[in-house]
């Protein structure tokens, strides 16, 4: 079907833009005239030109737009932000059709700008693809409509279940390969903030940096409910924004990139974070901490993906993984020649 390789081609080039268009949603826009694309482009980079507008900007002979179709992942914008109204700008280049994947979750849009187009005589299609778009957007629509971020949970264990050896110090048991390990930062590098709990912090002293791939280096995110973590660690180390939540009332500020947010330790904590990351916009979490802070989120069913790296060997005893409900639905992954596992978390969607 000639319409779904347009809507395709959209999606393909709108993730494009995964590592800098948060918290904007990832979008793609393909010009088609006479059944040939006349105009490609995507949202490069968050505050930048939509994009619609660099479509449009990339056709040369702009009187084929009145006879063009204009196919895009995500509904127009219809408001002033960062940049004007979408959705005015393909009424002011009088482009006929329009095909859209999928509404926009966000209440500044949510259906305005389908509407504005249609009360301009435009011929608009809805739900073109959804499914696929909306998958696109996955971490904008929970960051907006659960008011918290897109949770990734992360861990790899032997085959009879264990993550790590019984230890008070030394190096963990390392289950991932250089290969599997350079999947992970590729996740890092595709989330805004990355978080691991005080002992992980402690005993492993992890960087929790972008080394194996390109992109961005994660916000860090770690709990220290006591301030008991030496300053000597990675985390600590001035070169990457840190987000450390603690129960101390008036923690000293070390550094600009070091902001310590107090929590009531009474109560649940897990909440608390996902609100604090939310008020501080960030959009999505990729969780890699031992298997209390993991089997937390779980039990709170606070969660949207897991992936669990299989090692075939048995380590007998040591530190048990996370136990996941088997009611989520698994799908096998290999990547050079382990097995993952790939856990979407049901009850949220």
């Amino acid at each position: 079907m000639e319409e779904e390789k347009y809507m395709q081609r959209c999606i393909q080039l709108a993730q494009n833009g995964h590592n800098n268009v948060p918290p904007n949603p990832m979008v793609g826009a393909v010009i088609v005239c006479d059944n040939k694309t006349i105009g490609e482009g995507y949202h490069i980079k968050f505050g930048g030109p939509h994009a619609e507008v660099n479509a449009i900007n990339s056709i040369k002979d702009r009187s084929l737009l009145k006879r063009s179709t204009l196919y895009v992942s995500l509904e127009p914008c219809s408001h002033y932000g960062k940049t004007p109204p979408c959705a005015d700008l393909i009424i002011q280049k009088e482009i006929p059709k329009i095909v859209i994947g999928c509404q926009d979750p966000f209440r500044e849009v949510a259906g305005r700008g389908i509407k504005k187009l249609r009360d301009a005589g435009r011929d608009v299609i809805v739900g073109f693809m959804e499914k696929e778009c909306k998958e696109l957007i996955k971490q904008f629509t929970t960051f907006h409509l659960l008011k918290r971020p897109y949770i990734t949970l992360k861990w790899a264990e032997s085959s009879d279940g264990y993550i790590d050896i019984e230890r008070e110090k030394g190096s963990p048991i390392i289950l991932s390969t250089e290969l599997t390990s350079m999947l992970v930062h590729k996740r890092r590098a595709e989330s805004n903030a990355i978080m691991v709990g005080t002992r992980t912090a402690q005993l492993d002293n992890p960087a929790l940096t972008v080394r194996n791939w390109y992109g961005n280096h994660p916000t860090r995110v770690v709990i220290d409910r006591r301030l008991t973590l030496p300053l000597s660690l990675h985390l600590f180390d001035n070169s990457i924004k840190t987000l450390v939540f603690t129960e101390e009332q008036y923690a000293k500020t070390i550094d600009e990139k070091i902001e310590y947010i107090t929590l009531d330790f009474k109560a649940d904590i897990i909440p608390q974070i996902l609100t604090a990351l939310h008020n501080r916009r960030i959009q999505s979490l990729f969780v890699e901490g031992g298997t209390i802070l993991l089997q937390s989120f779980i039990n709170n069913s606070l969660w949207d993906e897991v992936f669990i790296e299989e090692n075939p060997i048995k380590l007998g005893s040591g530190v048990k993984s996370p136990q996941i409900n088997d009611k989520n639905k698994d799908f096998i992954e290999k990547h050079f020649g382990r097995v993952i596992h790939h856990y979407i978390n049901k009850n949220e969607k």
